[in-house]
């Protein structure tokens, strides 16, 4: 009886350490597989650490609402198939503390993390300001002169016109100055996710349901671009 118990326990053990051991090799080919260039898409949360960003109405901080709308992004994303790279994932910039310049770095740094993975394609979360309060709503810039950094702008300029109920929509913007848009290798859109300076839109920024369709719109517009190419 104790040698039969013996062998029953030992079956088990044995049992568990193959059931592991294919658990393992099975999240090990989904990472795989979820990291293939074809899926791979970097999102960027703009500003952080020492730098706040655009500061808007009551003192709110662009770096703050960027990181909210961004990690968003990313669920949404790898809910739909695609493996995320991110920046930054903390109230961080991507500079050393001793560095003389940290915003050269910082943009210098972002720019060498899609050298590093090329992604598909990247998209850089921002707000935006303007001296006049009334100004307000979503705007996309790309590249000048990048056919497909136009035609991703175009996407999610739509999607984000449509799903925020936009009342004076806007189109893409080309831009050639812009350092993230210049030195990029991969295709990259700056998504200003709208104004910090318009009191409404300020308010809505900061409240989790508005940040999530913002975040909503611009993986409509990624998806919508990849399915026409």
């Amino acid at each position: 009886m104790e040698k039969r118990g013996t062998k029953l326990v030992l079956i088990c053990l044995f049992l568990i350490g193959v059931y592991m051991l294919a658990r393992e090799a099975a999240l090990v080919s989904g990472k795989n597989h979820n990291r293939d260039p074809g899926k791979m898409i970097l999102v960027d949360a703009g500003h952080g650490g020492t730098d706040p960003g655009m500061i808007g109405v009551g003192g709110l901080k662009e770096k703050e609402i960027n990181l909210e709308i961004a990690n968003k992004l990313k669920k949404i994303l790898e809910e739909k198939g695609f493996y995320v790279i991110m920046t930054r994932k903390e109230d961080k910039g991507l500079y050393d503390n001793d560095c003389k310049n940290q915003k050269v770095q910082d943009l210098q740094r972002r720019i060498a993390l899609i050298g590093k993975y090329k992604p598909l394609l990247c998209v850089s979360i921002h707000q935006n300001s303007y001296q006049d309060p009334d100004v307000y709503g979503p705007q996309v810039f790309y590249y000048e002169d990048s056919i497909q950094g136009k035609e991703l702008a175009g996407y999610i300029q739509d999607a984000l016109n449509t799903c925020l109920d936009v009342t004076r929509p806007r189109a893409p913007k080309g831009n050639r100055t812009y350092y993230l848009l210049k030195r990029s290798e991969s295709v990259l859109n700056i998504v200003e996710c709208g104004f910090l300076t318009n009191p409404e839109e300020a308010e809505l920024l900061q409240t989790s349901e508005y940040q999530q369709k913002v975040a909503y719109a611009v993986a409509l517009g990624i998806d919508e671009y990849l399915k026409s190419t």
